[in-house]
């Protein structure tokens, strides 16, 4: 599986208007990328009922309390931050996490399904 930071449509440093992969899947990869499709479903549903959002920086937040949502989170937090640290170590974009995070923040509010609530740049929390 070939995962891409396409950052050119967004307004972020000039290094970053192009593509960046994951070059070697390495195993802690490899095991990331599995775990989110494994929880996949799961997390999806905790969206659709409002329990879990999409925050502005890339990661997911817990809406609501309760110790599966909580485990959910911190489980898909966990790899979605191995995946972009990834990415900045194997492109050599040093000190460009943030930016990376914001990139894929705005890519998963882009896909986000109507209902899902999203974190706007601002912090704002809405339904898209």
């Amino acid at each position: 599986m070939m995962l891409a930071l396409s950052a050119g449509a967004f307004s972020v440093p000039a290094w970053a208007q192009s593509t960046y992969t994951i070059k070697h899947m390495t195993p802690k990869v490899s095991s990331a990328l599995d775990n989110r499709r494994n929880r996949f479903d799961e997390l999806r549903a905790l969206k659709r009922d409002g329990s879990v959002g999409e925050t502005n920086d890339g990661y997911v937040k817990a809406l609501r309390e309760g110790e599966e949502i909580k485990k959910i989170v911190e489980d898909e937090n966990q790899d979605r931050q191995i995946i972009y640290k990834t990415i900045a170590e194997q492109n050599d974009l040093k000190g460009a996490l943030s930016t990376i995070e914001t990139v894929f923040a705005r890519v998963q509010r882009d896909k986000a399904e109507p209902g899902d609530y999203i974190q706007k740049e601002d912090g704002t929390w809405v339904r898209k």
